[in-house]
């Protein structure tokens, strides 16, 4: 299962619990849409769960928060060399 780029949302485990309170594992999976974006002229692919999507739709941040994950993918292979 795919998580959302920008937040990190990804699935979470649980359990169902019946009338009698028996319980049975689940899990909840985030409502996560493919989307195509324009990264500096190339285009990408990105995995953003509804909630990102709407914020950024309403706010215009999908970009900024390509360039901020970059700049965090970037970070963290210079911390891992």
């Amino acid at each position: 299962m795919a998580k959302c780029e920008i937040c990190s949302k990804g699935l979470v485990f649980g359990n169902n619990v019946s009338h009698s309170h028996r319980r049975s594992n689940r899990t909840w999976s985030p409502n996560i849409r493919k989307i195509r974006i324009d990264d500096n002229g190339t285009a990408r692919t990105m995995y953003i769960c509804t909630r990102c999507l709407r914020t950024s739709k309403k706010n215009g941040t999908i970009k900024r928060a390509v360039k901020v994950a970059h700049v965090e993918e970037a970070a963290e292979a210079t911390a891992a060399e």
